[in-house]
């Protein structure tokens, strides 16, 4: 028995000394360090291939403080430019984070900042630099949409093993959808370290080494002159402007405004840059395209239209009488002919026309009461992306607002009808939009009926699968031939003698549009305009919101004008008209409202 486990342990002592280095390591980790090798992230381009985001390398000084004895205290700091009460508390934080391991003394220096001390660094045991990669922004452009990159929190870490105290992840935008394909895969390097701090090596040939997995390259669909057209049309205003392809869904430029430069918010001065953006009266860090929700106004008069002629409550030759400013019980915004049909009355946006149609779908005899016809009314408008969230890679996108019957039977205990929420009827009301879902709203009348889901993801290096996703097409509960009527009407905005936008009409280009008037219960009207171009064969669809900018006719829809003409010909020729758009100086005018 005593000769048994003799054996034993000795089997198990030549397994410790001999056989395995796990001891050995522990023995010998005052002189190995591990180093963890920090992929690249992958890098972001728009649909042409224009770069959009890549890595510029930086240095974090790492400390273990076991290792850190009679050391110059006085040098280092001045070598470093910081004062002794910055050096104590950071050795402080270090040590309660840990005695043993390496953390983050000093982040994010630059190869200038380095310098000084990297030759010297024999003199200070215990301090070691990490390379880390910073991501840099050659077109300042898309701030919101691409998002940015941060240093990861308490929760993340709980949430995701994958990191550690001091990693950066992506916080906002495509850099925090698309985290997990942009980060890579980790790799460490067992290094010896001399007496002097000095590394002499790798450890046993980096036998224990791994590699790290760079991360995945992504391709938007984003147009990157075309954003930057857009955000330069929508300086000194605020609003945003979205524009997608009809045939794709793919998303072509995003526009919130007041933007910023995504620099700001990269390296040492991000945290500074960050409460500026975030303390701004104007709220530049809202991405408005996908947060801000508005009601659509006269915009919506083209679904109640739809809708309407699918009941077969009304047809194209419809006629209603309008009394002008007279007009009860909604009040037209101008006098215009009476009585006018369906496409007369999308072009010249009456209130009245719409409000009868409404009364209409609501008191329609083919339900057994009006609550019921609401219901109908309720989820035909859904099919059309309203009140729900798209679930593609839109980031932190709104769901808006279509009310329910459940609301009204709450809110009016069960006794309303068609002129209790007669506002529905011209785009008011609880009625809320994001910009992504009004734009949505022009493709699925270019497309005449269909849509595929807005998605910005267009490939991905090495894999499809992702981008394959976001391919589906969907249908509205509408009958495609009554979209003809719809895009005809939409055309005589532009071409009818009395469109609303004729002031913006190109030459040898067919445009289709929608203005909206947008009553504002905390200041003037919001300024809104719907588009598609060339009509027979839609490249371009897109959504303008200019907030507290009065009529959709002087502003949104000349700004749609211009994007339309920069996307399909690379530029305009109005000169004129796109100086006037770059001059408007509204952020004064709303400030000087506030005051």
């Amino acid at each position: 028995m005593f000769v048994f486990i003799a054996l034993v342990f000795l089997a198990r002592l030549f397994y410790l000394q001999v056989a395995s280095n796990q001891y050995k390591l522990s023995a010998r980790n005052i002189a190995l360090r591990t180093i963890i090798e920090y992929p690249p992230r992958g890098r972001i381009f728009d649909r042409n291939h224009q770069l959009l985001v890549y890595n510029d390398a930086v240095y974090d000084l790492m400390v273990i403080p076991r290792q850190v004895n009679n050391i110059d205290t006085m040098k280092f700091c001045r070598l470093l430019q910081i004062d002794k009460d910055f050096f104590i508390r950071q050795m402080k934080k270090a040590r309660h984070y840990s005695y043993y391991k390496p953390s983050v003394f000093l982040k994010q220096l630059s190869k200038k900042e380095k310098g000084p001390i990297e030759e010297i660094m024999y003199e200070f045991p215990g301090f070691y630099f990490q390379t880390r990669m910073l991501r840099h922004y050659p077109h300042p452009v898309a701030a919101h949409l691409l998002g940015n990159v941060g240093e990861v929190n308490q929760r993340d870490l709980k949430r995701d093993q994958f990191y550690r105290q001091g990693d950066y992840i992506g916080k906002s935008g495509i850099e925090r959808y698309y985290e997990k394909v942009l980060r890579g895969k980790k790799g460490s390097r067992i290094v010896e370290v001399d007496v002097h701090n000095n590394v002499k090596g790798e450890f046993q040939n980096g036998r224990f080494d791994t590699l790290a997995v760079p991360g995945t390259d992504l391709t938007l669909s984003l147009d990157e002159k075309l954003q930057a057209y857009g955000e330069k049309l929508m300086q000194n205003k605020v609003g945003s402007i979205v524009a997608i392809d009809p045939a794709s869904g793919e998303i072509l430029a995003m526009v919130s405004s007041p933007t910023y430069d995504p620099n700001l918010l990269v390296g040492r001065p991000r945290s500074k840059n960050y409460m500026t953006l975030l303390h701004d009266s104007l709220n530049p860090l809202i991405n408005r395209a996908i947060s801000g929700t508005y009601p659509p106004g006269s915009t919506f008069k083209l679904v109640n239209a739809l809708i309407g002629l699918q009941d077969k409550v009304i047809t194209v030759n419809t006629p209603f009488t309008c009394q002008g400013t007279a007009s009860k019980p909604i009040a037209c915004s101008h006098n215009h002919v009476s009585p006018l049909r369906l496409e007369e009355a999308i072009a010249l946006s009456c209130n009245s026309y719409f409000w009868k149609t409404f009364k209409r779908i609501i008191n329609n005899p083919a339900f057994e009461n009006n609550h019921l016809a609401y219901e109908d009314w309720y989820k035909k408008v859904i099919s059309f992306g309203f009140g729900h969230r798209f679930n593609t890679d839109i980031p932190f996108e709104k769901p808006g607002n279509i009310p329910t019957r459940n609301y009204y039977d709450k809110l009016y205990r069960g006794s309303w009808n068609a002129l209790t929420i007669r506002s529905l009827s011209i785009g008011q009301g609880e009625i809320l939009v994001t910009p992504v879902q009004l734009a949505n709203l022009a493709v699925i009348i270019a497309n005449q009926g269909t849509y595929i889901s807005p998605h910005f993801l267009t490939a991905m290096s090495g894999n499809d699968t992702l981008s394959a996703r976001f391919k589906s097409i969907h249908k509205v509960d509408i009958d495609q031939a009554y979209f003809k009527i719809a895009k005809h009407s939409m055309e005589d905005v532009f071409a009818g003698a009395e469109g609303t936008a004729r002031f913006y009409k190109l030459d040898s280009l067919t445009q289709a549009g929608k203005t909206g008037t947008v009553q504002n219960p905390h200041g003037a009207d919001h300024s809104i305009f719907m588009a598609f171009a060339p009509v027979d064969h839609p490249k371009i669809a897109l959504a303008v919101v200019v907030e507290n900018a009065g009529f959709g006719s002087v502003w949104a829809a000349p700004i749609a004008s211009l994007m339309m003409e920069k996307y399909l010909r690379g530029g305009t020729k109005r000169k004129r008209l796109e100086k006037r758009i770059l001059q408007g100086d509204l952020i004064h005018h709303l400030k000087q409202r506030k005051k």
